[in-house]
């Protein structure tokens, strides 16, 4: 063999095969025997080759690559929707390139433009938003954007949710049938669908039994400001003896505040409620009750649309919704008659 770069011809010639073939065998989908592919495979070892993908995306017009932007990664429950999505792009020939980016439009702006750059096949957005400008930048180019644990009042755009509506009037249910008399809640960040829409349901679900939510504050979706929040709640001479947290990530935050500062009891003192179901609300040390998000759902049926939306240029936005599920553990009282599902 001489130094210089394998070619598909000399990989077709070791095969027995067409170049034709070569490029078939490493086509994600194309049209191609086991036979075939595995001649390929076997000459394509044996010599060193590796296909070029960003050539081939130049002729076929698809880098198989979807953007993925994400806010943060502290909440437990987005690592864990970022394997699955990688792994469920993976599954249909695609793979994820992962940006960071703020809450702010400027930088979701910035990073936006930057995967219009790598020429992404379409962009998934976890937990920001999509201003106009963006979104008719992106339609102008033909890159489809589906929103994942994120809405927005845009019928332009496709999104995978949860109903955090129903949820909250869930977790509002059964804090009243809990026998709860000041029951508080604290929020996350203001700009997100989720906090607006969860904060919605619970107070619809209380004002129902003619409740209203006694005392508010806000986390911001991040620790240091829940905990901060969490000792400004409870330093009243009146504090909740029950308060929703609008995600696991901050009612992680709350419970250490309430017990190793405060000295609490949870839940004889306080039940503490929070949402996402992450795998750390399951560890004894949290046993925290709270509204499971369907991740591994939510995950492939935003892959699904986004191939759809791929596939069709003409596909109709999808806005999903998927139920929530309420999951008892031992931070927050049970009422009679209700199934304890955790340790």
């Amino acid at each position: 063999m001489s130094d210089g770069k394998v070619t598909s011809s000399q990989v077709a010639k070791r095969a027995g095969v067409s170049r034709s073939a070569v490029s078939r065998a490493f086509t994600p989908g194309a049209s191609v025997s086991k036979r075939t592919a595995e001649k390929v495979r076997v000459a394509a070892r044996e010599l060193g080759y590796r296909p070029n993908v960003l050539a081939r995306s130049l002729i076929t017009g698809r880098s198989r690559i979807v953007g993925v932007v994400v806010a943060y990664l502290e909440n437990q429950f987005y690592p864990e929707a970022l394997e699955n999505l990688s792994r469920a792009l993976q599954a249909e020939g695609y793979h994820a390139l992962v940006f960071m980016a703020s809450n702010t439009g400027a930088e979701t702006e910035q990073v936006i433009e930057e995967l219009l750059d790598y020429q992404v096949d379409a962009i998934i957005g976890a937990s920001i938003g999509m201003s106009n400008t963006l979104t008719l930048r992106c339609a102008a180019a033909g890159i489809p954007i589906v929103l994942f644990n994120r809405t927005q009042d845009d019928d332009r755009l496709s999104s995978v949710s949860t109903n955090n509506r129903a949820g909250g009037r869930m977790v509002a249910d059964l804090l009243i049938k809990g026998g709860h008399e000041r029951i508080g809640y604290i929020a996350g960040w203001e700009g997100a669908s989720t906090q607006r829409d969860r904060e919605a349901g619970f107070t619809e679900g209380l004002a129902q039994a003619g409740r209203r939510i006694s005392d508010r504050a806000v986390g911001n979706f991040d620790l240091e400001t829940t905990r901060a929040a969490t000792r400004d709640m409870f330093k009243s001479s009146t504090p909740p003896d029950a308060v929703f947290v609008a995600n696991d990530h901050m009612a992680f935050a709350v419970m250490d505040v309430l017990r190793f500062e405060l000295g609490l009891a949870i839940p004889d003192d306080v039940s503490v409620v929070g949402y996402d179901d992450t795998a750390l609300a399951a560890w004894p040390s949290y046993n925290l009750t709270t509204i499971r998000q369907p991740a591994q759902q939510m995950t492939s049926e935003t892959v699904r649309v986004v191939m759809e939306r791929i596939d069709r240029s003409d596909a109709p936005p999808r806005q999903i919704q998927l139920p929530g599920r309420m999951i008892l553990r031992g931070s927050a009282r049970i009422p009679e008659g209700w199934i304890h599902e955790g340790l």
